[in-house]
C-alpha cells in the first residue's frame, strides 16, 4: 500500500494559493492572506472570477512555467478543488493541495487525522500521488476529484438550484426542500449501467456513484471503502425502494453502515472497479464534486496516480 508520508518532498517549491471567493458563507480571502504573512511563507494568492476560472488560471500558469515547482492550494469546497485540480493534471511539477472553507469539503475527510487549516502545515507537507475520476460522454470531458453521484442526490440538488430564490422554500431551507421533493418524487430514476464494459443493472434506482473519495453531501460516508490512491473506482447502486425503507436506509447510509447491513443486501449493490457507465433515453442529472450537469450518457473512469496532493503530517506528540 501506498505511504502517504513517504514521498520525496520538493525543494523551493512556489505556492499559490487560489481563492474562491463565493465559498462558503463568506469571503476568506483576508483570513487567508492575514494567516499567510503569520507564517511568513513566499505565497501568491489568486482570486477567482467565475465558474472554471481556477481550472484556467492554474492550466495557463503551468503552461507559462513548464517544469517548475509549483503547489495549488485550493481554498475554498470540493468545487474549487476540483477546478485546480483539474487545471494541473498533466503537468508534472503542479502539486495541488486544500484549505477548507467551502460549505461540504468531502474529499479532505479521506486523511481525518490531517489538519488542512494549518496554512503552514500545508506549505510544509508532502505531496502524495492519487487518483482522478476522467468523467466523459454529454459533458464532454470533465474530471472529478470526489464522487459522481446519480439519482437522489442529484436530483435533490437539482430542486436547491430551482427554489433557492424562492420565499419560504429557498435560501437555508433549500436543502430541506430538495429532500422532501425528491423523497417524494426522485425515488425511481431508470438508469443502464454498465461496469468495465459488463452490463450490471437495467431499470429504475434510487441512487447510485462513481467513488474515487469515501463522502457526499458534507458528510455522508457514501463510499467507506474507498482509498483515493489505490487505482480502483467504488461503484455504489441502491434500488429503488419505499418511503420508509428509505427512512432506515439513511442512517446507516450516513455512517457508512450499509454495505455490511444484512437487511440492506437485496437493494444495495457494490463493486470495484476501473470504469463506470450511465446511460438513459431520458436526460437525467448527475453532480460531479457539487456541479450540477445533464445529459443522457455518462462514463467515470478511474486515472490512477493523476495529480500529487499535499497532505499536512499529523503532529508528533
Amino acid at each position: 500500500m501506498l505511504s502517504l508520508f513517504g514521498a520525496r518532498r520538493t525543494i523551493l517549491m512556489k505556492h499559490i494559493f487560489v481563492v474562491n471567493p463565493c465559498a462558503g458563507r463568506h469571503d476568506s480571502g483576508d483570513d487567508i492572506a492575514a494567516a499567510i504573512d503569520i507564517t511568513g511563507i513566499d505565497a501568491d494568492t489568486y482570486c477567482t472570477r467565475a465558474p472554471r476560472d481556477a481550472t484556467r488560471f492554474v492550466d495557463q500558469w503551468c503552461r507559462e512555467h513548464p517544469g517548475e515547482a509549483v503547489r495549488f492550494h485550493a481554498c475554498g469546497g470540493d468545487g474549487t478543488l476540483n477546478e485546480v485540480a483539474s487545471g494541473a493534471i498533466g503537468h508534472p511539477g503542479a502539486e495541488v493541495s486544500c484549505y477548507p472553507c467551502g460549505s461540504g469539503n468531502d474529499y479532505v475527510k479521506c486523511w481525518p487525522d490531517a489538519d488542512f487549516t494549518d496554512i503552514a502545515a500545508l506549505a510544509g507537507a508532502t505531496a502524495v500521488p492519487v487518483d482522478m475520476l476522467r468523467v466523459t460522454g454529454d459533458c464532454g470531458e470533465r474530471y472529478a476529484v470526489n464522487v459522481l453521484n446519480f439519482g437522489f442526490e442529484a436530483e435533490v440538488c437539482r430542486t436547491m438550484e430551482i427554489v433557492r430564490r424562492w420565499p419560504l422554500f429557498g435560501g437555508r431551507a433549500a436543502y430541506i426542500t430538495g429532500i422532501a421533493h425528491c423523497l417524494l418524487h426522485s425515488r425511481h430514476n431508470p438508469c443502464r449501467i454498465t461496469l468495465d464494459g459488463e452490463a450490471w443493472h437495467s431499470g429504475d434506482l434510487l441512487l447510485a456513484s462513481a467513488a474515487n473519495g469515501r463522502y457526499v453531501g458534507g458528510g455522508y460516508l457514501c463510499a467507506p471503502r474507498a482509498v483515493p490512491y489505490d487505482g480502483w473506482l467504488e461503484a455504489l447502486a441502491v434500488d429503488s425502494i419505499s418511503v420508509a425503507r428509505f427512512i432506515k436506509l439513511i442512517g446507516f447510509y450516513k455512517r457508512g453502515e450499509h454495505l455490511d447491513r444484512p437487511e440492506m443486501h437485496d437493494v444495495v449493490h457494490h463493486r470495484r472497479v476501473r470504469r463506470m457507465t450511465f446511460d438513459s433515453d431520458r436526460e437525467f442529472s448527475i453532480v460531479l464534486d457539487g456541479e450540477l450537469l445533464r445529459g443522457r450518457h455518462f462514463e467515470a473512469e478511474i486515472i490512477p496516480q493523476a495529480i500529487r496532493f499535499a497532505v499536512p503530517q499529523k503532529p508528533n506528540k
